[in-house]
């Protein structure tokens, strides 16, 4: 979750409180001496907390929306930019919440929150704009750029997406220019992904996939999903009895907290059975749905490809809680089927 500073204007009555208990102060403080005050220690807690890319400082940091955000964002930079003189950094600074000029306005009134990149290099600070910008579609008010500094008014911002999202502008617009041709630092082959994947599943193979389907001691409901292109399953065939969800929709489809589920896919202890032409797809789907909590989720061995060459039937037994007979099909030819078409 994105870090946040208590409000300026609660640090100020804090700091006045404080002051009223002194007895003849010889300086009083003023609002400007605590806006300064916090601005400077915010720049020193972003420094100190920043991460290294590539030799670069990079830091991202939420504060509550004060009085002139803008001024006071660009207070903290200006801090930064004197305790950094000669190092390379790149750091993104917003304001979070209601800020003050639209509390107690109308609900669903327009609300913009200050958003700051500062740089010491002028083309960082360029590329994070150009990124920055396809972040934030529809969200922008208005924006100033000075090269070294971009200044924004953002509506909503300061989720955990938004978040996100500017350590991603940051990173992506320090790192070192590199060989188009080598792979990035960090990525993986699909091997390793797929071997990645297929770490979290236990696999079954045809057989075991068959007798889960028609155990009815089985202790959570099974369900077999063919996730084949349809030009696909035209040409090889398929198996009667599983349901039809293209890859392209599965996670929706599956995802209890998706409006755009399935009337089955109430509950997370689902046995979802992934088939796909041979094992390799599926194994990737699968994994996908673990990541949405669905632990269960697993795939055949060799796909549909082996569950042919198993000798099992062509049809299982159909799924019994059929609820929601529009929101997906029962499969299309069984595996020997003759119908065979041009298709991926």
């Amino acid at each position: 979750m994105p870090s946040s500073e208590p409000s300026t204007d609660v640090v100020v009555e804090r700091t006045l409180i404080q002051s009223s208990a002194t007895v003849f102060p010889t300086s009083p403080r003023t609002l400007a001496d605590v806006r300064e005050e916090v601005a400077q220690s915010l720049a020193l807690r972003m420094i100190t907390k920043a991460r290294t890319v590539d030799g670069v400082r990079i830091g991202v940091h939420f504060t509550f929306s004060k009085k002139d955000d803008g001024l006071f964002l660009r207070l903290v930079t200006s801090h930064i930019r004197a305790r950094l003189p000669s190092s390379r950094y790149l750091f993104a600074i917003a304001t979070t919440g209601a800020s003050p000029t639209s509390r107690g306005t109308r609900s669903g009134a327009r609300t913009s929150n200050a958003l700051v990149i500062c740089g010491s290099d002028e083309d960082d600070v360029q590329r994070a704009v150009l990124l920055a910008s396809s972040k934030f579609l529809g969200r922008v008010d208005a924006v100033q750029n000075t090269g070294t500094l971009l200044a924004a008014s953002v509506r909503h911002i300061g989720s955990s997406y938004d978040d996100a999202a500017l350590w991603d502008v940051l990173s992506k617009s320090v790192r070192t220019p590199i060989d188009p041709l080598l792979p990035p630092p960090g990525s993986r082959s699909i091997d390793q992904l797929l071997s990645d994947a297929r770490s979290k599943l236990e696999r079954m193979t045809p057989r075991q996939a068959y007798d889960a389907l028609h155990d009815p001691t089985y202790p959570m409901p099974v369900f077999l999903v063919d996730i084949r292109p349809a030009s696909q399953r035209a040409r090889e065939g398929g198996i009667h009895g599983s349901l039809i969800i293209e890859r392209n929709v599965l996670e929706w489809r599956f995802d209890p907290r998706c409006e755009a589920r399935l009337a089955i896919a109430d509950r997370y202890d689902l046995k979802i059975i992934i088939y796909c032409q041979e094992g390799y797809t599926s194994s990737l789907a699968a994994a996908s749905l673990h990541e949405l909590g669905l632990l269960n989720a697993t795939d055949i061995v060799g796909g549909f490809a082996a569950w042919g060459a198993a000798g099992l039937p062509g049809q299982i037994r159909p799924p019994s809680t059929i609820s929601d007979e529009e929101s997906y099909q029962i499969s299309q030819p069984s595996f020997d089927s003759d119908d065979v078409i041009d298709g991926i």
